[in-house]
């Protein structure tokens, strides 16, 4: 199966479609990331506060894989976020994922009660400037706050990881994305399976023969998007990959739009699971 990849503003090629852990433990992470291998997956997103990157480096070592065949991504906590303890946390995910390189590295929340995710950029753009890394970009970040990074560093983000599925659309950051060249990479694509029950996307599915999770990672797709949908089941992880082999009409791709009920504009501390 070849996953069509989507480029990044420094030209870098990302799989359109990867394997998401969170909320996944270390000790079960393996196993999971294991099967997503197995399946075809070859973008895995990770991050340390999900506490999990050694089981994605155990399975990453062991599935034989070369190592330029795979994408993967892991976040900065805000923990981190000056330039000192940004650098330092680079360091010690590539540590607890066995690995000399990252492809994609975000900063995971911009906690904008500080200006700290400043320094932290100001870290990454070196790392970029470096070599050390693949692309650096964002997660959870506005409009505002991707205003607030031109002010330290020229570099702009390659990706802005937000909350986004067919309830929640974010539609005003996503536009601040693409103003910008920025790609929008959705976290929780699924809504955690909230909306695989609407009545749109049920018939859309039973239309095309196809499960309700499948036409909702194909609406993402074809609004070219990249998407990270997570489960520990193998065959509902092999299914989330099998949606290149059909395609949504311009209507189905409306009547999911109009699913939006959530008029949130951006990430809210209380619901942050991304």
């Amino acid at each position: 199966m070849t996953i069509p990849t989507i480029t990044l503003n420094n030209g870098l090629e990302m799989p359109q479609l990867g394997f998401g852990v969170f909320q996944v433990p270390d000790a079960e992470t393996t196993a999971a990331v294991t099967a997503a291998l197995e399946a075809g997956y070859r973008s895995i997103d990770t991050a340390a506060i999900y506490g999990n990157e050694s089981g994605v480096g155990r399975a990453i070592a062991e599935s034989g894989i070369a190592r330029d065949e795979l994408f993967v991504t892991s976040k900065l906590w805000i923990d981190s976020l000056d330039y000192d303890h940004a650098l330092r946390g680079y360091e010690a995910s590539l540590q607890r994922l066995g690995l000399d390189r990252l492809d994609l590295f975000l900063i995971h929340w911009p906690a904008p009660a500080s200006d700290s995710y400043l320094e932290a950029w100001r870290a990454l753009a070196q790392l970029a400037a470096d070599g050390r890394v693949g692309a650096v970009g964002v997660s959870n970040f506005l409009p505002e706050h991707l205003d607030r990074l031109a002010t330290v560093s020229d570099l702009v983000p390659a990706i802005n990881q937000i909350e986004l599925h067919p309830a929640l659309q974010n539609r005003e950051t996503v536009a601040a994305n693409a103003a910008r060249g920025i790609v929008t990479e959705a976290w929780s694509p699924l809504a955690q399976g909230s909306v695989l029950r609407e009545e749109a996307v049920v018939t859309i599915a039973e239309r095309h023969g196809r499960t309700p999770a499948q036409v909702v990672l194909r609406w993402h797709l074809q609004q070219g998007r990249v998407v990270i949908p997570k489960s520990v089941t193998p065959a509902r992880i092999a299914e989330n990959l099998d949606v290149f082999d059909f395609e949504l009409t311009a209507d189905e791709l409306a009547a999911l739009d109009g699913l939006e009920r959530d008029g949130r504009t951006g990430p809210h501390p209380s619901t942050f699971n991304g």
